[in-house]
């Protein structure tokens, strides 16, 4: 029921959580039949999955015998979940036009700051699994913004992640319409700009002057950026490129950190019209137990919002500067969890194969 009810909002639930033991006991199908309706992925879920499991030994054991590359043979594991994911949604894709039903996969996080390099792993990756509900994941660095005008030229549908601030939103929207002007058939790529939340509240919670705001001030810089949302796509920049598909603002990082927060505060204050939610295991479960009617929150006190961020700045909290560290430490984290994931294939491999 909570699920219908989100959607009929205009909110898309999509799983944060891709593995082959996912995939293999029927799961993903389960809670695909259950609602959900896209999927997403990073490289600190693919190390849980392959690193610390025995799910992907035989694959690499066989794979293993001809590609020694520890990153070359990570892929083509990751390539496989994805491709297998991407099937199982495509129905919903074909339902729906295009808008759900995709899975995403994300560029090597040592490429975050290599524009070149990453535009030729998108292209390969999108070659290879060649199907249109494949969504490449782009970080919102300098060097990814122009990664994802060239992707989005040519048709690859792009999400955008590790979006912290309503500044850099603002770019990654600008990005998105520049690919979609030079795209001959735009209505054909899809695209969705991942924008964090809970993140916020945990490096804003370490200001002892923020201690009254506990919980609001992440999804208040979500509701500002989701103003931005309105007032660029229903501009005349973005009326006059015929056929083009509005990008979607995706909120990620919307499981609770805190046990103190209702595990679906940011599921419900985040809810509304044209837009994703992507949800880890625990809060998805906690979404199909509570019976609760959503209604868009995402319009109602902005001025509120708008007022709370205000505050910070008068209270001396570098507000901008902490968000920037957020990204930062998002791009090393996943470029450690990476890291972490190659050496275990590595040595998965050696033991395997010998």
């Amino acid at each position: 029921m909570t699920l219908k009810s989100l959607t009929a909002l205009g909110t898309s639930v999509w799983y944060d959580n891709l593995s082959r033991d996912v995939l293999n006991s029927g799961e993903l199908k389960s809670i695909i039949d259950g609602g959900v309706l896209g999927l997403t992925s990073n490289p600190t879920i693919f190390k849980k999955a392959i690193a610390d499991s025995s799910d992907y030994d035989s694959d690499i054991k066989d794979l293993g015998k001809n590609i020694t590359d520890p990153e070359k043979l990570t892929f083509e594991l990751m390539l496989e979940d994805v491709g297998r994911a991407a099937d199982l949604l495509r129905p919903i894709y074909d339902r729906t036009g295009g808008q759900d039903g995709l899975a995403s996969i994300e560029l090597s996080p040592f490429l975050a700051n290599d524009t070149q390099n990453s535009i030729s792993q998108g292209r390969n990756i999108w070659k290879t699994l060649n199907r249109p509900n494949i969504m490449i994941k782009v970080p919102a660095t300098d060097a990814g913004l122009p990664v994802v005008t060239t992707l989005i030229s040519e048709g690859i549908n792009v999400n955008v992640t590790l979006i912290f601030s309503k500044t850099v939103y603002e770019r990654v929207i600008d990005a998105y319409l520049k690919g979609v002007e030079k795209n001959p058939n735009p209505s054909g790529v899809r695209s969705v700009a991942s924008f964090f939340v809970s993140r916020v509240d945990s490096i804003v919670s370490k200001e002892k002057e923020a201690a009254e705001f506990d919980g609001k001030i992440g999804i208040d810089n979500s509701k500002v950026a989701y103003q931005s949302y309105l007032r660029f796509f229903n501009s005349s920049r973005f009326r006059n490129i015929k056929g083009a598909n509005p990008q979607r603002p995706l909120w990620a990082s919307t499981g609770t950190k805190d046990p103190k927060y209702d595990p679906l505060l940011y599921v419900k204050a985040l809810a509304g019209p044209n837009c994703v939610n992507t949800v880890p295991p625990q809060t998805l479960g906690a979404i199909q137990k509570t019976d609760f009617n959503y209604t868009n929150q995402l319009t109602e006190s902005v001025g509120e919002s708008e007022n709370r961020l205000l505050e910070l700045s008068r209270r001396g909290i570098p507000f901008e500067a902490l968000l920037f560290q957020l990204q930062v430490e998002g791009v090393k984290s996943f470029a450690d969890s990476f890291s972490d994931l190659l050496a275990a294939v590595k040595t998965k491999r050696e033991a395997l194969c010998g």
